[in-house]
């Protein structure tokens, strides 16, 4: 239910008062981040370590059913999450990184390890594909 909440802005039931928590009128977005770094729960900035190849941004993945799709706990991504093509620089990325803000300092929400570390050089497209992105809260 928390993770149904979060995702997909659907109300929580049986926490709290009898309607649960609720969700947001304006639901907003995760912006998903790659960081060349493990991130650590005392990385508070959603600018630790994060990617800076030329034209690297964090991709938004509106907090909607049509966003993400919560089912056996697990949150996964109902979209391909791709992110802008390298113009230049070269690093790999080892983490991913969810917070609310498109850029700048914003605060940390979650935070992973990739699978597989990704090396980006130019001409690189980093992409998560629909359902890749497997998130659950322990």
């Amino acid at each position: 239910d928390v993770l149904d909440l979060m995702f997909t802005n659907v109300a929580a039931p049986n926490v709290g008062d009898a309607g649960g928590l609720q969700p947001s009128s304006v639901a907003g977005s995760f912006q998903v981040s790659l960081h060349t770094a493990s991130l650590l729960i005392s990385h508070t900035l959603q600018t630790q370590f994060e990617c800076a190849y030329t034209s690297y941004a964090r991709v938004a993945i509106a907090r909607s059913v049509a966003g993400w799709t919560v089912a056996a706990g697990v949150a996964d991504n109902d979209a391909a999450v791709s992110f802008p093509q390298a113009t230049g620089g070269s690093e790999t990325a080892l983490d991913f990184a969810l917070g609310f803000a498109a850029s700048g300092g914003g605060v940390l929400q979650l935070f992973g390890t990739l699978t597989s570390s990704l090396a980006i050089s130019s001409g690189i497209t980093p992409e998560f594909a629909a359902g890749a992105l497997d998130i659950s809260v322990t």
